[in-house]
């Protein structure tokens, strides 16, 4: 009897209901990391970051969360589970965006200051390279197959397509004022890129060998809220290819775009200064951080419609989301 009770216990322990995940902000002002539960969506935690932390992922695995620490002038790395810190690794001064290949093996990094993108190994804690890019980079996308890495760079206004075979620039595309962010589809057919100034994004088709073409550019118009406001920064798009969601800073709103057709569809009124976003691992939700209201808006993907506000640190920046 013992025996069929343990089983029975065993059983119950596995079918229970799985473990919420978590959504990791961070505070660009608050120098902390803001856990947030994505199944009560309470803060249940918050911990030390660094000196102005800003851009933010997770290692594949879901098991690291790399900061940028952008004053500290590295990238700090915590347990995603202890939130324990790691050891950090190199990543050129003031680093603010990043992106992680899927292998786990090399974060791109963004050093607005020394015109820079920082290829670093995670597992040797080493520098691989360092990539001369255009003026004050930021913006940072890689292709789904990673071998293509593409950097932003504000003041020049493109977008520099590095090859991560050699670690050279390929294509230099220009875009409109202050580009902010690259987005690739999940099949790597096409690339978004934002421009926060410009007021507009920049939309490329990519070709078998990796080549981006610009198709056209996505504009945007609010009634009642002024044009210089609209300034596009953060965008997602859907795995499947049919919705682009982009954060229009100063707006407060977050513009949802059919992703094909490139037509504008609907705007979601979210927290103020809009800055980040990224979706949970089921994409059943769009999280925003929001940098003057020090908070994050919770938006349904299917509804198309925001459904809460949770505050959070000082001055959210990024988000990433785990299992």
């Amino acid at each position: 009897m013992k025996s069929l009770f343990l089983s029975a216990a065993v059983i119950a322990l596995f079918s229970g209901p799985a473990m919420a995940g978590k959504a990791f902000v961070s505070n660009e002002r608050g120098n902390t990391i803001s856990v947030v539960n994505t199944e009560t969506w309470e803060v249940e935690h918050e911990f030390f970051a660094g000196n102005r932390p800003r851009g933010i992922t997770v290692s594949p695995d879901g098991t690291k969360i790399y900061v940028c620490a952008s004053d500290d002038n590295l990238v700090r790395v915590f347990d995603s589970s202890t939130y324990e810190e790691l050891p950090s690794l190199p990543s050129g001064p003031d680093p603010e965006l990043f992106v992680i290949e899927p292998s786990g093996k090399r974060l791109y990094i963004a050093n607005e200051d020394d015109n820079l993108v920082t290829v670093t190994d995670t597992e040797t804690r080493t520098v691989l390279a360092e990539v001369p890019v255009g003026v004050e980079p930021e913006g940072m996308g890689i292709s789904p197959d990673a071998k293509w890495v593409v950097n932003t760079s504000e003041t020049t206004n493109m977008a520099h397509f590095i090859s991560t075979e050699d670690y050279t620039i390929k294509h230099n595309i220009l875009v409109d004022q202050r580009p902010r962010y690259a987005q690739y589809t999940a099949d790597g057919s096409r690339l978004f890129v934002t421009s926060e100034i410009g007021g507009t994004v920049t939309v490329m088709d990519i070709d078998a060998d990796g080549a981006p073409t610009v198709v056209g550019k996505i504009s945007f118009e609010v009634a009642g809220v002024q044009p210089e406001w609209l300034q596009p920064v953060g965008a997602k798009v859907t795995s499947d290819g049919t919705r682009l969601f982009v954060a229009l800073g100063p707006a407060n709103r977050v513009a949802v775009v059919d992703a094909q057709s490139l037509e504008v569809l609907d705007y979601i009124l979210v927290g103020q200064r809009v800055w980040q976003l990224d979706f949970t691992p089921d994409e059943k939700y769009l999280l925003t951080t929001n940098g003057n209201s020090n908070d994050i808006t919770v938006i349904d993907v299917a509804q198309e419609a925001a459904i809460r506000s949770v505050q959070v640190g000082q001055q959210p920046w990024g988000v990433v989301t785990v299992e």
